[in-house]
């Protein structure tokens, strides 16, 4: 007979560099995973991540086993890293942080793309220059 699914959830965390302490610990304790096995083998598939910042879906089943799916970094994680930006800024109409040029946007894009469902590389540049606008990032013509 098939596992029956108990719980499906997100998080967020550095590749490579997963601890079981907060934040992470408690959320996958609360949520019947057990902390010290997901840490083991998300840093085993995200070794060459180096620490940048990965969205996980972790599918929790009814014996306690689980299993997750890594997706890409969220976009203004990328687009900060392009950037070399420690942060967005606090009034994105006002204040402009950086400018993202067409290339940037297009790599971020194509990076993105996968866990997007948008229908061509045109379109998901687009998400991801509105993004960057409400981070206060402009981005060139």
């Amino acid at each position: 007979m098939a596992k029956q699914v108990t719980k499906v959830f997100k998080i967020m965390a550095p590749g490579g560099k997963a601890t079981p302490a907060p934040p992470i610990g408690p959320a996958l304790g609360a949520n019947g995973v057990n902390p010290g096995q997901f840490v083991t083998a998300f840093n085993d598939r995200t070794k060459d991540l180096n620490g940048k910042i990965v969205g996980c879906v972790i599918t929790v089943y009814d014996d306690r086993s689980f299993e997750f799916e890594l997706k890409a970094s969220p976009a203004s994680i990328l687009i900060k890293t392009a950037l070399n930006l420690e942060s967005g800024s606090g009034e994105p109409h006002i204040k402009k942080v950086g400018t993202l040029t067409q290339d940037q946007l297009r790599a971020i894009a194509e990076e993105k793309m996968p866990d997007m469902n948008s229908g061509s590389i045109e379109t998901a540049m687009r998400v991801i220059a509105g993004t960057a606008r409400s981070m206060g990032v402009e981005v060139e013509n």
